[in-house]
């Protein structure tokens, strides 16, 4: 099937059905197209706007048959004030040295990321991802994109060891949460929402309208997280609407 935007023609491709990594019993399917190098980081603005996810330069969203419980959240940024709770975590990380740097895989990332994934999420698919997959998550891409590390105070001998990372696509209305990973071993720093908080800090900080979080999934534990983040927006079938309105929240 075709579907038009503003700067090309594209075609979209349907997923056979798959078993759902976030509910027991249901099954998955996806609809996706292919970003292309010219006007793909436009692309991915209109398309994360109605509920795509980017994967390198592959985008998609959810076209499942009997469920519609993933939903594209996003945080309205001028309206989000932090509670004493998130204050607590942004001050407790306070030592941490955020650095914005080019989407350029390296080791130490990558090593970061197998540590992560080997203790949260053990049994997903992203367990087999090896070195040439991780440079093709950060680097296979022509939308805007970059990485924000946060490092451990500095010792003596160079920089500290690095504490967390987040791949981020800057939008034309926001910033894109493309996938973030830390050291499990700092788990007392709560540091998977001080990224997200930290990004919020960052949109405020320059005047963006919206922060994208990906999928909320209603009912699955793996994505209740999400919800804690108000106002969030959802995006429904017939536009986004807050949170807050809906039954499930």
């Amino acid at each position: 099937m075709t579907q038009h935007f503003p700067t090309r023609q594209l075609r979209f491709f349907l997923t056979a059905p798959t078993p759902c990594p976030y509910l027991p019993g249901k099954e998955e399917r996806k609809v996706f197209t292919h970003l292309p190098l010219t006007d793909g980081a436009e692309l991915n603005d209109h398309l994360t706007q109605v509920g795509f996810r980017r994967s390198q330069n592959i985008t998609y969203r959810p076209a499942c048959e009997a469920c519609d419980a993933c939903m594209s959240a996003r945080i309205p940024v001028r309206e989000f004030q932090f509670s004493r709770a998130q204050r607590k975590v942004l001050n407790r990380n306070a030592d941490l040295s955020p650095m914005l740097v080019e989407a350029e895989a390296t080791p130490e990332q990558f090593d970061l990321l197998r540590t992560y994934l080997l203790s949260r999420h053990p049994e997903g698919g992203m367990t087999d991802m090896g070195w040439a997959d991780y440079v093709a998550m950060v680097e296979d891409t022509a939308v805007r994109t970059h990485i924000m590390e946060y490092r451990l105070p500095a010792k003596d001998d160079g920089p500290g060891d690095l504490a967390a990372c987040a791949l981020v696509d800057v939008l034309s209305d926001g910033l894109s949460m493309v996938y973030s990973f830390y050291d499990p071993a700092l788990e007392r720093r709560s540091l998977g929402s001080f990224v997200i908080l930290d990004h919020l800090r960052q949109a405020q900080t320059v005047g963006f309208e919206y922060v994208y979080l990906g999928y909320w999934v209603r009912g699955s534990r793996k994505m209740d997280y999400k919800a804690r983040y108000r106002p969030l927006d959802v995006l429904k079938p017939g536009g986004w609407v807050r949170l807050e309105d809906e039954a499930e929240a």
